[in-house]
């Protein structure tokens, strides 16, 4: 059984440790480079999903001894959040900033919503995801972007 002591030192731990590293970017430069590829990004979200969902699992099994793993809870916590992360970097810099073109809302509006509902919803998963390790929301993540990578390529 855990005690709350350790729960509040792991939680402090990742607060401070969140607040004082370094944060780097990796978005797309918004210059027309023709250096990404649409399907290298969807991957990527894929890989980034699979990563969160790795990590959850492995804090989830980490607290059970939370003590013992603090060091590894931490690593696994600050991991979870920095793909969360990306995620939203994605899915707001490169795809809604870039990809989705305003001009299908009169072409195609219902795809265009389409896309832009799965962007949103991509969005706050990730940002649930952030917030706890409840497995079902990874896997939820991972519904929508499958959803959106089939609303992306479909002709």
């Amino acid at each position: 059984m855990k005690s709350h002591s350790s729960t509040y030192i792991i939680a402090a731990a990742a607060a401070i440790f969140s607040f004082t590293s370094a944060t780097t970017v990796d978005a797309h430069c918004q210059v027309p480079c023709g250096i990404y590829s649409d399907d290298t990004v969807l991957k990527d979200l894929h890989t980034h999903q699979a990563t969160i969902a790795k990590a959850m699992q492995q804090i989830n099994e980490l607290s059970k001894d939370a003590n013992k793993n603090a060091n590894q809870l931490t690593r696994w916590v600050n991991n979870k959040e920095e793909h969360a992360t990306k995620i939203q970097e994605t899915m707001s810099q490169y795809f809604l900033a870039q990809r989705l073109k305003l001009d299908e809302k009169e072409s195609n509006k219902e795809s265009y919503l389409k896309k832009l509902t799965l962007s949103h919803e991509i969005i706050v998963l990730a940002m649930k995801c952030k917030q706890g390790t409840d497995t079902g929301n990874a896997e939820k993540l991972h519904k929508a972007i499958d959803a959106f990578t089939t609303a992306y390529t479909a002709k």
